[in-house]
This record gives structure tokens, sequence and C-alpha cells, in this order.
């Protein structure tokens, strides 16, 4: 029984964000479950080489270029997910920019509007879509946001950042509360140290080496399979009463 709660056939996943790092870490881990998959990004390159790689796993796997920034681009590539894959059971929205360390008082209005954009204005409309689209279904559905350490921490040089990414956990608390009636839970998903091309070459660092892997009781950097597994659970129809949370995965780093 255990085995099919975590069974994802014939269900369908959709990942913004899903061409690499941890998005094509939960892609991976749906497709293996069953799920079909449906991939937004905005590299073409990179869409096309995530679709191969997805396909290896058997299910059906759709690429979109997709700019969650723009409306009219996640209104209409939703609307193509749903033509070609049939619904979507669970929506991942995973896509975001990181910060430039640029100190706060030097932060221009073009760069704060920038993170606000992909990184909470892209969560807005996407999960809009989703949830218009399960409401109308009755079936129910899974909504689940890439947060980070730095919506519960503070963050020099990346306010803005730590702003975005704090938002969606109340706006995941309240999609909790407004759509629980129609079967749909929302939850967000708190990375802590990951191995991404938004962490590219910090890693190696000497003041990364020395000062933050020390502090990370797993003694390791996070990598993007680790978030499959979490990521099966929240597609899954184990986590059917499960809403309105945040589940941090980080290698206990905030405990320490």
């Amino acid at each position: 029984m255990a085995v099919s709660m975590f069974d994802l056939t014939g269900k369908v996943a959709l990942v913004t964000g899903g061409n690499g790092g941890i998005g094509l870490g939960m892609a991976k881990a749906m497709a293996q479950a069953g799920a079909d998959i449906c991939v937004w990004g905005r590299k073409p390159e990179a869409n096309a080489k995530a679709e191969e790689e997805l396909k290896a796993f058997g299910t059906k796997v759709l690429a979109l270029q997709c700019d969650v920034s723009n409306e009219e681009q996640v209104e209409a590539c939703f609307a193509e997910a749903v033509d070609k894959l049939g619904k979507v059971d669970a929506c991942f929205a995973n896509a975001g920019v990181g910060a430039r360390g640029t100190p706060f008082h030097k932060t221009t209005t073009e760069e704060w509007n920038q993170i606000m954009s992909i990184n909470l204005d892209g969560v807005f409309y996407t999960f809009r879509a989703a949830a218009k689209h399960m409401v109308e279904r009755g079936e129910g559905g899974s909504l689940v946001a890439t947060s980070s350490l730095s919506a519960i921490s503070g963050m020099a040089r990346g306010e803005h950042y730590a702003s975005t990414k704090g938002a969606l956990l109340s706006m995941c608390r309240g999609l909790a509360v407004e759509y629980g009636k129609y079967g749909i839970r929302a939850n967000a998903i708190i990375p802590g140290w990951i191995e991404t091309s938004i962490t590219d070459g910090w890693f190696e660092t000497e003041g990364f080496q020395k000062k933050v892997l020390p502090r990370i009781p797993a003694r390791r950097w996070g990598q993007p399979e680790d978030f499959g597994g979490i990521a099966v659970y929240f597609a899954s129809d184990a986590s059917a009463y499960h809403s309105g949370d945040m589940v941090i995965i980080d290698g206990a780093y905030i405990n320490f």
C-alpha cells in the first residue's frame, strides 16, 4: 500500500525552471515514479537537453520555452501543457533568479523589479493559472513553491531576493486556506545550500569551504536529486492532507 501511495502513474506534473538544478531533480524523480512531465525554461538548449533526459523514464514529456515574468507567456504555456498532456495535477513554481550581491543602499529600482518580476510575480501568474485549472477540473491538486532559507533568516545584499522568498511562504499559506475546500493543497520547499547554476562557483571559494560547509551537519552541499523525494510526496496522494506547510531541506544547516 505504501508503494502505491507514491505511484504517480496517470498524474501530470508541471515544473517551472525545470530544465536544470532543483527543478530538474524534482522532475526526474516524478517521471521515474510514473508521472507525465511538463518543464518550463527560458533557454531552448537546456529545455531540449532536459526533455531528452526525462524521456528516458518512459513517460510523456513536454518542454516549453517560457519566461514566467511574462503573464501572457505563462497563460499560453499553461494552456499548451493542458492541451498536450490533458491536465495538471501538481504545479511546482520553481523558476527563479538569485541576488547579485548588491548592497541594499545601492540596489537600483531596476534590479529590485527584476527579482520581483521573476521570483514573485512569476509564481503568482503560474499558481493563478494552476488554481483556475484545478478548480474547474474539480479533482483537487497540489501547488508547491520553491522558497529559500533567506525567507526565514537574514540575507545581507539580497533583501529583494529574500523578500520574494518570504512572500511565497505567505502565499502558500493563503492558498492552502482558500482552496482547501476544492481539494487543492499548497506547500513550500525551503532549500539550503544547493549546488545549482545559481550557486555556480561559490562553493569552491575559501570563504564557503571554511565558513559555510563546516556549519552543515550533513557535511556536504545539497544536490538537485535531494529534492526528488519531497517532489514525489507532494505530487502523490500520500500528501493529500498536508497543506499550508514549509519543508526545509538543508542538511540541518538552519539548526546548527
